[in-house]
């Protein structure tokens, strides 16, 4: 059997983990050969999340420094499994899509995978200015890393667990999310961006727009500029779409199946 963590970061989400727990396949996981555990990091949480979280079977791991970037680091420094899988615990994300995406990270040979919630078919799910904050982060992303991913703020990636010591991490707040992504690029892994599912959230907003784009914002300048750690910076990707050209300019090749090998 595979291994796989599903490390879902929490900040007082009580109401929404049964549900989230429920959209995780764990019997189709096992069937395609997947041994999973699901770590749940309750970041200070105030209204029973961890408690909660216990009773669905999660391994709960507390975080007391808030933080969607501490959590996550503390989540995958617990994680046990030879992959692992991310997803917000709002309901937002398809973590029922995971047999899917496990089959295209093998499939494909791929060490870091990403998502991409930015399709039409996701406008309802997202409010209008969060749709254009994230198209103007994740097009500045585009220019200063050159790695062609359209959506360099979703929550929801899959990736081998030794990239995640490859990397030079240091986001403890949302911009996180947009590091990981840069960081594994730049340091050469093989990667792919896939379009998923975008859901409408369940209870309260997390997200303070203002002072969190304009730190992911100043985020994305320090980490272009700073010397790289880890891996040699190199480009060795695999991605969607096929018409999409790798991130020196040049069409890569298409595969039979449609995805784009560069």
């Amino acid at each position: 059997m595979n291994s796989l963590s599903i490390v879902i970061p929490a900040l007082n989400e009580a109401e929404n983990l049964p549900t989230v727990m429920a959209t995780i396949p764990v019997r189709e996981l096992r069937a395609a050969g997947w041994e999973t555990e699901v770590v749940v990091v309750d970041n200070a949480s105030t209204d029973g999340t961890a408690e909660v979280a216990g009773s669905l079977g999660a391994r709960v791991v507390p975080q007391p420094q808030r933080g969607y970037g501490n959590a996550y680091q503390a989540g995958f420094d617990a994680a046990d499994g030879d992959v692992i899988a991310t997803g917000d615990a709002d309901c937002t994300y398809p973590f029922d899509a995971l047999p899917g995406l496990l089959h295209t990270l093998v499939d494909h040979d791929v060490e870091f995978m990403t998502t991409d919630r930015l399709s039409r078919e996701n406008r309802s799910a997202m409010k209008t200015s969060h749709t254009i904050a994230n198209h103007a982060l994740s097009a500045l992303s585009r220019a200063l890393f050159r790695n062609g991913l359209r959506d360099s703020q979703s929550g929801m990636w899959v990736f081998r667990r030794y990239v995640w010591t490859g990397l030079d991490i240091r986001s403890t707040g949302m911009a996180f999310s947009q590091e990981i992504k840069n960081s594994a690029t730049r340091a050469g892994y093989r990667y792919l961006e896939v379009p998923i599912e975008y859901r409408n959230r369940g209870g309260e907003v997390k997200l303070n727009a203002l002072p969190d784009g304009m730190a992911n914002l100043r985020q994305l300048f320090e980490h272009r500029f700073r010397r790289p750690q880890g891996r040699v910076e190199t480009t060795s990707a695999v991605r969607l779409p096929a018409q999409r050209t790798t991130a020196a300019g040049t069409s890569g090749h298409v595969t039979p199946d449609g995805y784009e090998a560069v």
